[in-house]
């Protein structure tokens, strides 16, 4: 806009000047003409510049004078610009010349000034606009960033500490200026979710904790009770609370990330064929192509445990875990996983119920598969969930770090 209207007063200011400037040379040719009439009716000396029929008259002009009008044009003569005034006088075309040289140079200075002035000044808006339109997408990128911090699970960041020293006087400067506003209200929005998420987190393993010690007396006193259908269904209750709870502490651990990951350089395959065992799951091991990956082998088997379990619970055999690589897949035969799952993740106390295709997690309480994404993410690795094309079922493939001297 300011451009626009730099150019537009331009045009103006010359159109306006040109006009004036022609007049004034147009109304001193006409005058300079109506002196040479009254000489020439008079029968004396044409004024100098004056004459009839000169051969550098404009032929357009001169056709004017002849059809018994008079006018004015400029005109080159002798490779200068003049301006020229004709009149009819006896069948002829009675002229005279004024130089416009002068007045030339006027305009073509004006044109100069306004196109220097014109520049100049789009120069100059162009870079305080540049530096004012950078200010303001820097920090609007910078928020940016920020909120995708916060959705990658990051709800320390703030962009207030992400500003840096330099922005303490503009950010004075600019108390109500929107982009700090929405800036303070991102900051606002992470710190009261934070605080949330903490004081849920808390109350989670709070709750665990507390239930630790009755759950254990509990299960204690089960074992004195007398055999019979229904102490072992008391027994099965209890060791289900007791995983449970577990499971519950497990991932306050996780979320709080308090826990150390001790790594080592393990044999992949060995390691699947331990988890498998441990599990007493008939499931086959597969061992395309073995890899030594530099893990932390109690998580590693915590995740290859919950996705052979849930196979199993919430799958239909055969299930098969194969390891090509630093890649492990665990597949069953069922009907696949849900669709939030696929979409949205593992989520906690959700079970996809039965036929669920692996939707609910280990122990059908939704906790699983969430404790399996929680471990694998603490390790490096990434944790995929989809449904296989031919055959139907689930698929849940891990994928380990692998470092570059690691090999078969």
């Amino acid at each position: 806009m300011c451009c626009s209207l730099a150019a537009v007063l331009g045009v103006l200011v010359h159109v306006g000047v040109t006009r004036q400037t022609v007049s004034a040379a147009r109304d001193k040719a006409l005058e300079q003409l109506h002196d040479a009439t009254r000489a020439y009716e008079a029968g004396e000396a044409l004024p100098p510049e004056s004459g009839l029929d000169p051969a550098a008259l404009p032929q357009s002009l001169r056709q004017l004078a002849l059809s018994g009008r008079r006018g004015t044009v400029v005109a080159e003569r002798d490779g200068r610009p003049t301006m020229w005034a004709a009149a009819p006088a006896d069948g002829r075309a009675l002229a005279t010349a004024v130089d416009y040289e002068q007045s030339a140079r006027t305009i073509t200075g004006l044109d100069n000034a306004i196109i220097g002035s014109s520049v100049l000044a789009i120069g100059g808006t162009l870079l305080v606009g540049g530096f004012a339109v950078r200010r303001v997408t820097r920090r609007l990128h910078q928020t940016a960033t920020v909120a995708r911090r916060i959705s990658r699970g990051e709800l320390d960041a703030r962009v207030g500490d992400a500003g840096g020293a330099g922005r303490g006087a503009s950010a004075r400067s600019a108390r109500l200026d929107e982009v700090a506003t929405v800036a303070r209200a991102l900051d606002t929005m992470a710190g009261t979710l934070q605080a949330k998420l903490v004081s849920e987190q808390r109350f989670t393993a709070d709750v665990a904790h507390e239930l630790r010690t009755p759950l254990t007396g509990l299960q204690a006193a089960s074992e004195l009770l007398p055999e019979g259908r229904a102490t072992d269904l008391v027994r099965e209750r209890v060791r289900t609370m007791r995983r449970l709870t577990e499971d519950l502490l497990e991932i306050s651990r996780l979320d709080s990330g308090s826990g150390v990951v001790e790594t080592d350089l393990h044999r992949l395959g060995r390691v699947a064929e331990r988890v498998v065992r441990a599990a007493g799951t008939d499931t086959e091991v597969v061992v395309v192509r073995d890899a030594h990956v530099e893990t932390d082998r109690r998580r590693l088997e915590r995740v290859l445990g919950n996705l052979v379990v849930n196979a199993h619970r919430h799958g239909r055999a055969p299930v098969v875990l194969t390891v090509a690589g630093p890649v492990v897949t665990v597949r069953d035969h069922g009907e696949g996983y849900p669709e939030y799952l696929l979409a949205h993740g593992p989520q906690r106390f959700r079970s996809g119920g039965a036929g669920g295709g692996g939707g609910g997690g280990g122990k059908g309480h939704g906790l699983g598969l969430t404790i399996a994404a929680g471990q694998a993410e603490a390790i490096g690795a990434r944790l995929e969930f989809r449904n296989a094309g031919s055959g139907g079922g689930a698929e849940a493939v891990l994928t380990l770090p692998w470092p570059p001297a690691a090999g078969c």
